[in-house]
């Protein structure tokens, strides 16, 4: 039989392990933990914070949150108000990180994951905080239709896309390879069959690379020039 204090000290690791989710980073943050800043999609800020969608489905963004502070890092991520601008959010999000910084969070422990609007979002974070140790996963970031040629791509950039996501489904290296670059830039694609929706649920095969790059040190992270497409 196990111990009481095998059982105790089991429960105090798992507890101390444990991810926590958040609306705002903590006033007193430990330099030791992985912040994971969470910008979710569209339909959010309008039909609720478990919105369904006549085509895609259940956007289950609690379940989200919950499995990508499973491994131990802070979720940050609070639901947008309705028509939030991009910009002027992406500056309240790089204030928020800035606070971080001057807390003594390493670079290398912030982590920017943005879905289609929560994705465009995020590429203005990358461009406008210019910090080179952050990292970026951008989910259904890019669509056809944009044209911001003031945007740069900053810091360490994941970027996933869906081939079957006719709504944005683009590439997001033409942000990579402009006369500004990221340290480095990877780019997988995902073939499901779900579209847009693909992203909608904590479906292993976007959330498991997305984990991987969350927990991977930066110093792994190839420079941008090294990086081919998956």
């Amino acid at each position: 039989m196990l111990s009481r204090s095998f059982l105790l000290a089991a429960l105090l690791s798992a507890t101390a392990h444990a991810g926590t989710v958040l609306t705002v980073p903590p006033e007193r943050p430990e330099r030791d933990r992985t912040y994971v800043f969470y910008l979710h999609g569209r339909i959010v800020e309008d039909r609720g914070v478990r919105p369904v969608d006549t085509r895609f489905g259940l956007y289950d963004y609690p379940g989200i949150l919950d499995a990508l502070s499973a491994r131990g890092a802070v979720v940050v991520s609070a639901q947008r108000p309705h028509a939030a601008d991009p910009d002027e959010y992406a500056g309240k999000i790089v204030a928020q990180i800035e606070g971080l910084l001057r807390a003594g969070v390493p670079e290398r422990r912030i982590v920017v994951v943005g879905f289609s609007k929560g994705g465009m979002i995020a590429t203005r974070v990358s461009s406008f905080l210019r910090r080179p140790g952050v990292r970026y996963a951008l989910l259904a970031a890019c669509w056809d239709s944009q044209d911001e040629p003031q945007l740069r791509l900053t810091g360490q950039v994941l970027a996933l896309r869906e081939t079957s996501d006719d709504l944005a489904g683009r590439s997001c290296r033409y942000l990579a390879e402009r006369s500004e670059r990221p340290v480095s830039y990877r780019e997988i694609e995902l073939s499901t069959g779900k579209s847009h929706g693909a992203f909608y649920l904590p479906q292993r095969e976007w959330l498991d690379p997305v984990m991987d790059w969350i927990d991977a040190p930066a110093s792994t992270q190839a420079p941008a020039a090294a990086q081919a497409r998956d």
